[in-house]
């Protein structure tokens, strides 16, 4: 896994982690679903990262 794709799953991560709080924060369901989602996708592909090493090694 690339220095470069670590770095952009977490943000991915961190990102939808702060639109979940903000989401919960305000009430707006909306939102707190799309800051779930982005964490999900952000788990996904770093699963996916962590199978090709895997292979690689």
């Amino acid at each position: 896994m690339g220095i470069d794709d670590k770095f952009d799953n977490k943000s991915e991560e961190l990102g939808g982690k702060a639109k979940e709080g903000i989401g919960k924060a305000t009430d707006d369901e909306q939102l707190e679903a799309e800051g779930k989602t982005d964490q999900s996708k952000s788990n996904v592909k770093q699963a996916g990262e962590k199978i090709k090493d895997a292979f690689k090694s």
